[in-house]
């Protein structure tokens, strides 16, 4: 079962129009928020986030109140050990090309399974850029297609991941995912102005784990003693990986920081 502008509809009935914004132009947001046996992880901070996107987009504000109540209708109709809830939010039917109709925005939530991530994982660096100075850097936006094409190539490469720079030749992030490293004892991330998404994960482990916000060369993945992704399914993930690179691990200060994430994330399911 799938939310549909206002209606819960079998997924093989649910439908936008093939004139949304979304589908024609890319003009959309959405949230990932992870679901575990019918409840859902950190929802207000994603709530927030898909708010400040829509924001960056000129979308009007989404109904919080309406998003939850849509969250509940398809967690209740298809409950699950561990699912992948999506919300998805657009610009919804408007004309052809980059201007944005009059129409009310598209509200879409769907479920699908996820499966427990596995404690280490192998990366790839690709030479495509992030650009920090973009209309939409930090926004979570659905024009994902180049985070499609960089995370094919990872996978031609045995990885599950792709990481990028920014068009300063500096450590942005991953194609799903936020990266932290160790160097010199020191647990590091890139700052927000580097472009990458203000990750929920991220924010958590920043908090909770005493990680310091950096401007980091790319090349400090060559240098780190450890690094890790975080993201809303993979929570804290060991690289033991990066191209041609072997990493010992999950090193001690990745494993302080699965410890807690585990630990912080299990006691407040909305923190």
């Amino acid at each position: 079962m799938i939310w549909v502008n206002g209606a819960l509809v079998e997924a093989g009935a649910a439908a936008v129009s093939v004139l949304d914004h979304g589908l024609t132009v890319g003009d959309g947001v959405f949230e990932t928020v992870k679901a575990v046996d019918g409840r859902l992880f950190a929802l207000t901070r994603h709530l927030d986030r898909l708010t400040r996107s829509a924001r960056g987009l000129g979308l009007a504000d989404p109904d919080h109140d309406e998003v939850r109540r849509a969250c509940a209708a398809v967690l209740a109709a298809d409950p699950m050990p561990l699912g992948r809830l999506r919300i998805t939010y657009t610009g919804g039917t408007s004309p052809l090309g980059s201007e944005r109709g009059d129409d009310a925005p598209s509200l879409v939530v769907a479920l699908g399974t996820a499966k427990p991530r596995p404690d280490t994982t192998a990366v790839v660096t690709v030479d495509w850029r992030r650009n920090e100075h973009s209309a939409v850097a930090g926004l979570k936006t659905t024009s994902y297609a180049e985070n499609v094409v960089a995370l094919a190539a990872a996978h031609r490469a045995g990885a599950s991941e792709a990481i990028f720079a920014n068009t300063a030749g500096r450590l942005c992030e991953g194609t799903g995912s936020n990266v932290f490293v160790v160097l010199d004892g020191r647990l590091l991330t890139p700052r927000l102005e580097s472009g990458c998404l203000a990750g929920i994960t991220r924010r958590l482990v920043v908090d909770w784990s005493g990680a310091e916000e950096a401007d980091l060369p790319f090349e400090a993945l060559r240098d780190a003693e450890e690094v890790f992704l975080t993201s809303t399914l993979r929570d804290v993930q060991a690289v033991t990986r990066i191209d041609d690179r072997e990493l010992p691990g999950p090193g001690p200060v990745t494993l302080k920081a699965m410890a807690e994430f585990a630990a912080r994330s299990g006691d407040d399911l909305d923190p």
